[in-house]
């Protein structure tokens, strides 16, 4: 048999998925790898861990399925977005531990660029808002710190990417310097109306031109891996960023389609077609999926912190031993205690986009316990959920988002997406296929190879495993939604 392999570099772990002909799951591996806290709001990975955990799944998977790199016909890549590196072009060499999508070191530069007016500016160029979260001022703040290094980047001598760039460069041999449109469009450096790389942005943070990956579409050819790592030459033909790799393997290919992520954060991703919309409501213009040089836009909505919050109730707090167990304790908890979790660990993101704002429980009782704080951790997403799909709406009062397709690993949580489904007062799809971001990069590289049907087929073939429809009465619902605005509203206050 043949094989497409789709790479999915998250946040807290590398998986490689081996997809047979009928883009059905045949073997998956997945490996977390450490995170870095140098100081608070700072969050870094270490270059090597990413790579050496890409390779060691992908190894796994190739062991797993008993066969050899020759039986696999193309790599697709996802990756989490935003997280940046800037290497050496000759040595490979990384000048920094990456910093990671999460990081906020970089707010007291936003605040300088907002306080000379600059944001409507990148706003306008790029469809983002001038936020740490992005990539541009952390390619500065790493450019900034050493004046020898700038000046090598100005003669092309090191480079930036995303982790796909820094994938593919490794995984080529160092010979491809590239990235795809939806990577490109996430680094608050690219213009997504020109369709090119900004020089007044490059220019306004001081990254040199020349240190820039080539942006291709997210079905094309980014080159083939050195024969030593698998054993064979294997091309490259499909890359997205995470969320947009997961919009495509929701099949959202129709202006009004809804998807939610939920991962290590959550994201919303609404399909607006070939029309840009200026979002009234900081919510973020962005490239969805670039296909044969047509671009697809999108609304966004970024949630930085859900599933990240489980793992802190498991590693922080140590009040569960696996995830699974949020749902349980959840299940049994008071329901009369009114408890909201805002888990604003790095700041909250849309519609709010507070860069300082920070964590907190309100609502604690004497007889407040594991139970409440893992309920509380749950509904969280729900809330924020809310608040992305309400702004949305606003903006795009046209789009039909009554029903949201949702994926990432908390949507297996039957409690979490009933009561997402309650306090949305709209049914939520679940997907047979959960691994939708894997799904859409590897649809990616086999479309482009001929491996894979057209996008119209592959949308005709999307499956539903369950639809939760809302339950919950219409008084309890306004005053959970009338508590947690209080709440976000002290907690942006402070």
């Amino acid at each position: 048999m043949k094989y497409v392999l789709a790479i999915d570099q998250g946040t807290t772990s590398s998986r490689a998925v081996l997809f047979d002909k009928n883009l059905e799951v045949a073997f998956i591996s997945q490996e977390e790898f450490p995170q870095h806290f140098p100081k608070p709001g700072w969050v870094e990975h270490n270059p090597d861990d990413i790579w050496n955990s890409v390779i060691s799944v992908c190894k796994n998977v190739i062991e797993q399925a008993g066969i050899t790199g020759k039986d696999i016909l193309s790599i697709g890549i996802s990756n989490q977005r935003e997280t940046t590196l800037i290497w050496n072009k000759r040595t490979s060499k990384p000048i920094h531990n990456a910093i990671v999508w999460q990081d906020r070191r970089t707010s007291d530069i936003c605040n300088e660029f907002k306080a000379d007016y600059r944001e409507e500016t990148i706003t306008k160029k790029t469809g983002l808002l001038l936020d740490p979260y992005f990539s541009g001022t952390k390619v500065k703040w790493l450019l900034d710190q050493n004046d020898t290094i700038h000046t090598a980047c100005e003669n092309g001598d090191y480079l930036f990417g995303t982790v796909d760039s820094f994938l593919i460069w490794k995984l080529t041999g160092g010979r491809v310097h590239v990235t795809d449109a939806t990577n490109a469009s996430r680094t608050m450096l690219f213009d997504i109306d020109e369709n090119c790389w900004s020089k007044e942005i490059c220019d306004l943070l001081g990254v040199p031109m020349k240190m820039l990956p080539t942006v291709l579409n997210c079905a094309d050819d980014f080159g083939k891996t050195n024969p030593e790592i698998f054993g064979n030459s294997i091309p490259i033909t499909g890359v997205a960023g995470d969320q947009h790799a997961a919009t495509i393997g929701q099949a959202c290919f129709e202006p009004g389609m809804v998807k939610s992520t939920y991962g290590t954060g959550c994201f919303v991703m609404l399909n607006t077609g070939k029309k840009r919309i200026h979002s009234k409501n900081r919510l973020l213009s962005t490239i969805a999926y670039r296909l044969d040089g047509e671009i697809t836009y999108a609304l966004e909505g970024s949630i930085f912190i859900a599933g990240a919050a489980v793992q802190w109730l498991r590693d922080g707090l140590k009040i569960i031993s696996n995830a699974s167990e949020a749902e349980a304790f959840a299940r049994t908890s008071d329901a009369e205690q009114s408890v909201y979790f805002v888990p604003a660990f790095t700041g909250l993101g849309a519609p709010h986009w507070d860069a300082d704002a920070r964590g907190a429980i309100y609502g604690l009782t004497r007889n407040s316990g594991p139970s409440e704080i893992c309920r509380a951790t749950l509904e969280s997403v729900g809330f924020q959920s809310k608040d992305l799909l309400d702004a949305m709406i606003s903006d795009a009062p046209d789009a039909k988002t009554s029903i949201l397709r949702v994926d990432g690993g908390m949507s297996s949580s039957d409690w979490t997406m009933q009561f997402l489904a309650d306090i949305l007062q709209a049914p939520v799809d679940r997907p047979k296929m959960l691994e939708t971001t894997a799904l859409g990069v590897a649809w990616l590289a086999g479309m482009y190879i001929g491996f894979y049907p057209s996008k119209l087929e592959f949308g005709r073939n999307w499956l539903k495993d369950k639809r939760f429809e809302s339950q919950m009465e219409s008084d309890l619902r306004a005053k959970l939604v009338a508590g947690w605005k209080l709440v976000i509203s002290r907690t942006l206050a402070r």
